[in-house]
């Protein structure tokens, strides 16, 4: 019978990592473990180094003053989205709009009246009434006829000052101002006036296989439903109400009915961009509105 030898397996000398480590791992956990504590350590030395917080926090005030100062300039670039710049008919419109006074000459008169209308239905009483002369003028006393006509011119100029003053704008309500500021628009900016002075839009490119386009229809009537009558008179609604938050800061239901009309006004004026194609219909109305590109482009926040 063969001798037994006790032989006891050494998995530890084939394998080498059942019962330790190896080298290469230790050493990694060490690197790591230094690592830790060298970014531990910086850590606790930037948190406790008032010098660089203090840098840090000069970096962040510089950059924060910077951003400002460009979000300024961008926004002055753009414009305001709401108010607009001073021209010839924005400057009627708040005269029309603000002053106590209207003369008749700037279109200062109520109830739908014209300043021709009035002075020929002013010179048709004044001829209806004129006193009749005697056909026989070998009877006629002179003296009497001379003392008829100025009293009937003197009736006249104070029938004529109390119609002018009936319907001077002086003494309509605000809606009565409003709806001169509409009329003005529609015969500022309606195709009817303005089709005969500015010239068409840039013609589109005709593609070999599309039909003709067909001729186009002469207007009749006043035009009051174009996109560029809507704007301006979505514009002069603005600056009413406008004018009236400055004092009113209060009122948040007009408020909000600014914000509407304001994002109402950015869509018509990106419809016309968009059909206009840039061309004089749009310069035209951007020009005597004085708007800014702010009024239709990017996001409007009130």
């Amino acid at each position: 019978m063969p001798p037994r030898f006790s032989i006891q397996p050494s998995w530890k000398a084939l394998t080498g990592t059942l019962y330790g480590q190896s080298p290469a791992v230790t050493s990694s956990n060490a690197i790591q473990a230094t690592a830790r504590a060298a970014s531990t350590k910086a850590q606790t030395q930037k948190r406790t180094d008032f010098f660089r917080a203090a840098q840090a926090r000069q970096r962040k005030a510089a950059n924060l003053s910077r951003r400002k100062v460009l979000q300024e300039e961008r926004d002055a670039s753009l414009g305001d989205p709401v108010a607009s710049q001073f021209t010839p008919f924005i400057q009627q419109i708040q005269a029309v709009s603000t002053e106590s006074q209207v003369s008749a000459s700037t279109g200062g008169i109520n109830y739908y009246l014209k300043v021709d209308e009035l002075d020929s239905a002013l010179q048709f009483s004044k001829n209806l009434t004129e006193p009749l002369q005697n056909p026989d003028r070998d009877t006629a006393d002179p003296q009497h006829e001379k003392e008829a006509s100025e009293k009937h011119e003197q009736e006249h100029q104070n029938a004529k000052e109390a119609i002018q003053r009936i319907v001077n704008l002086s003494n309509g309500n605000t809606k009565d101002r409003m709806r001169l500021n509409i009329q003005k628009c529609i015969e500022e900016f309606g195709r009817h006036n303005t089709d005969g002075i500015l010239p068409a839009k840039p013609a589109s490119v005709q593609q070999p296989n599309s039909s003709e386009q067909p001729t186009k229809v002469p207007r009749v009537g006043t035009d009051t439903g174009s996109p560029e009558v809507q704007a301006a008179i979505l514009t002069v609604k603005i600056m009413n109400l406008s004018r009236h938050l400055q004092t009113a800061n209060k009122d948040k239901h007009n408020k909000r009915n600014l914000q509407v009309l304001v994002h109402k006004r950015q869509k018509l004026l990106r419809y016309v961009r968009q059909k206009e194609r840039g061309g004089p219909r749009w310069t035209n109305l951007m020009e005597k509105l004085g708007l800014s590109e702010a009024t239709w482009k990017g996001e409007i926040a009130l």
